[in-house]
């Protein structure tokens, strides 16, 4: 069938707007990779876009790698994110299935009260000072116990629990199976592409977790690598890293671009690997009609 010209110009402008979006996305990554191994007094004499390095050093990824403040964000973070995102998915699975179950006396009020917390919060404040009343100032639990459950993740998960048979659900209770048996021998493994996303989304959420730490962490040993990579960005030297080694302003922004790329590329790397289930975890968790 041929396509009418209407149809190969829809095409082309289409083919043009997605093109501009990658090149608009990908440019600032490749601005600070090219930033990150070029020569530092080359770089900051011949200013521009950046579309390849000017010269090539790895001066910058040794001092990052070499630092013990990066080794220690990273290892924070790392904390932060498996132990965070291990609980948000066990306290999130826990609540769908009670939500998803159609037996639940007030589930349609819970829903409600949860709905509303989307919408309204305390607000910043209050918050802080119901951390501090807990005892959770300059503590790991501080940036894991408040953000236990994301109200959106949850509806999402709940919803995926909802298009699971029921069937499945009857039967291992006439074989005796309790709720907690259910959940965790029928309903999580039937639902690998609904936790595989949102534990990127969890996992994603820790990672760039900044204001969290910023408010509630005072010692340096506990911060994460975002707030590491913040001291180094306002700070034009190596001084910001506790390094004692002087190695200038023109290696400094070498280094600022460094920090950027190695707190960014775990991310990038696992991403991958988890994108197959995006589509499929999307659709059971498609909000119904």
């Amino acid at each position: 069938m041929r396509r009418s010209l209407g149809e190969k110009t829809f095409d082309g402008f289409n083919y043009l707007l997605l093109t501009l979006v990658i090149v608009v996305s990908a440019y600032p990554m490749l601005y600070i990779l090219n930033s990150s191994i070029s020569d530092p007094t080359e770089m900051l004499r011949n200013r521009s876009f950046m579309l390849w390095p000017e010269g090539f050093t790895l001066e910058a990824y040794k001092y990052v790698l070499t630092n013990p403040k990066i080794y220690t964000g990273y290892m924070n973070t790392l904390f932060y994110v498996v132990v965070g995102t291990s609980f948000n998915l066990l306290m999130t699975s826990l609540a769908a299935y009670a939500l998803s179950r159609p037996d639940l006396y007030v589930r349609k009020l819970l829903m409600k009260i949860i709905v509303f917390t989307m919408f309204f919060s305390g607000g910043m404040i209050p918050t802080f000072l119901l951390i501090q009343n807990l005892g959770l100032i300059n503590d790991r639990l501080a940036l894991i116990l408040p953000v236990a459950i994301n109200t959106f993740y949850l509806i999402i998960m709940k919803t995926s629990f909802e298009g699971i048979p029921n069937e499945l659900v009857e039967s291992a209770k006439l074989d005796g199976a309790n709720d907690f048996t259910i959940l965790f021998r029928i309903i999580l493994p039937v639902s690998k592409a609904i936790l595989a996303v949102l534990t990127l989304y969890y996992a994603v959420d820790h990672w760039n977790d900044y204001m969290g730490p910023l408010l509630y962490l005072r010692e340096q040993n506990l911060y994460p690598i975002q707030i590491v990579l913040r001291d180094i960005l306002l700070s034009n030297s190596t001084e910001a890293m506790g390094g004692g080694v002087d190695t200038g302003f023109a290696l400094g922004e070498n280094i600022k671009y460094a920090t950027i790329i190695i707190s960014t590329l775990p991310i990038v790397m696992v991403y991958p690997f988890i994108q197959k289930y995006f589509v499929q975890g999307a659709l059971l968790g498609a909000v119904k009609q």
